[in-house]
């Protein structure tokens, strides 16, 4: 009785130390360091994609009203127009996870300092009040960029008047009697979610950079061989004396001892 109870004792104990060994060995630690890698980046691509699709939809609508039988004239101003730094940070942001994938150590952690700054930039930039007169601006700009448009492709300047890029005013442009109606939902509220993720994502960059795996330790030699032995003088004197020529003699790593 006493022996089988001896002899269960260390067993259990056997079991007790490999289950606790087990999860906390490295191997399941690596593969959760490689999710949370793909996870971070990934949610920080989904965050610069999002504000780049939405800066590039419209945010505001100017319509003028025009004396018949002229029909009003509406344009509409996207985000790119009203705030054009949203879309270039987006850019710089997807430009910085390539950076990540390249980078380790503090460059990586870095880099993560910039995607953290650049997704504030972002929310701040989107979140600010736009006035209607910064709308009636890139409104403008609209309409002479799109009568450059028509007129270089041989149109008529009428055609660009009844397609609305020529209201009331007599000149390429919108008129100060438009009327301003911004579009808050749903694309400039995504476009803050976006930088609220690359935000997110460049903190924990900077965080867990340096446990997450780089692409040196992927594509290096992992073999772990040692340097080969190079050929000094006393070995060509050896073969020398042996009567071998030492320019023909190979060594182990296939290279003719003496060049």
């Amino acid at each position: 009785m006493t022996g089988g109870r001896v002899t269960g004792g260390p067993a259990a104990g056997g079991t007790a130390a490999g289950g606790t060994g087990a999860p906390g060995g490295p191997p399941p630690t690596a593969p959760r360091m490689a999710r949370e890698y793909a996870l971070v980046l990934g949610v920080a691509a989904a965050g610069a994609l999002l504000v780049l699709l939405s800066a590039h939809q419209g945010w505001a609508r100017v319509v003028t009203a025009a004396p018949a039988p002229i029909p009003r004239s509406t344009v509409t101003v996207s985000g790119q127009a009203l705030v054009p730094l949203a879309g270039a940070l987006a850019l710089a942001s997807l430009a910085g996870l390539a950076a990540v994938i390249a980078t380790r150590g503090l460059a990586r952690r870095l880099v993560g300092v910039f995607l953290a700054m650049s997704g504030a930039l972002t929310v701040l930039l989107v979140g600010t009040r736009v006035s209607a007169a910064a709308v009636l601006a890139a409104a403008h700009g609209a309409g002479v960029s799109q009568a450059g448009s028509a007129t270089a492709g041989g149109g008529p300047a009428g055609s660009a008047a009844r397609a609305g890029v020529f209201p009331a005013g007599g000149g390429p442009g919108v008129s100060a009697a438009a009327q301003v109606a911004m579009a808050s939902f749903p694309w400039r509220p995504l476009a803050a979610v976006g930088g609220l993720a690359v935000l997110a994502a460049g903190a924990v960059v900077a965080w867990r950079a340096p446990w997450w795996p780089v692409m040196s330790s992927r594509y290096g030699s992992t073999g772990g061989a040692e340097p080969q032995p190079v050929a000094d003088s006393a070995t060509l004197w050896e073969s020398l004396s042996r009567g071998v020529d030492p320019t023909e003699q190979t060594g182990q790593a296939g290279r003719r001892l003496g060049s």
